[in-house]
């Protein structure tokens, strides 16, 4: 990735604010995922959740890196909110959550000034979407 500058043109509050929402939201999803994972019915699921667990660091991580080459900072997620209690209702959660995750990253990646930051959203997105087949998936077995 190349360095950015926070003076670069383009690079505006609008998406820091966003970096730090996307931040935040992958911050939330490891806590939770790792919290369903360990709710899995099989070990299938457990394997799969544990990836896509894994997709969600590396997410963070990206995103971190981004927002600290466009800010020169470093930011700190909390965790916002609680993860759901059971299986059923955390495969819920996570096919809305990641749903409306790919939204946002689309929108950001529309918004972003250059093609490597809107590269970086559309690709994180299209991860997210699978994220939701898979937890879409997982919850209509766990229906039956």
């Amino acid at each position: 990735m190349d360095e950015f500058r926070p003076d670069d043109p383009g690079v505006n509050s609008q998406l820091i604010e966003r970096l730090r929402t996307a931040i935040t939201g992958e911050y939330n999803a490891i806590t939770c995922y790792e919290v369903l994972m360990n709710q899995a019915r099989t070990g299938h699921e457990r394997q799969q959740i544990g990836e896509i667990r894994g997709d969600e660091m590396h997410h963070y991580q990206v995103f971190s890196a981004l927002y600290q080459q466009l800010t020169g900072e470093t930011y700190q997620p909390h965790q916002t909110g609680t993860c759901p209690n059971t299986y059923l209702e955390g495969l819920r959660h996570a096919i809305e959550d990641e749903q409306n995750t790919v939204d946002f990253y689309l929108e950001s990646g529309d918004m972003a000034p250059n093609e490597q930051i809107k590269s970086i959203f559309y690709r994180i997105a299209k991860d997210e979407q699978q994220h939701a087949v898979w937890f879409l998936y997982f919850y209509s077995l766990s229906r039956y």
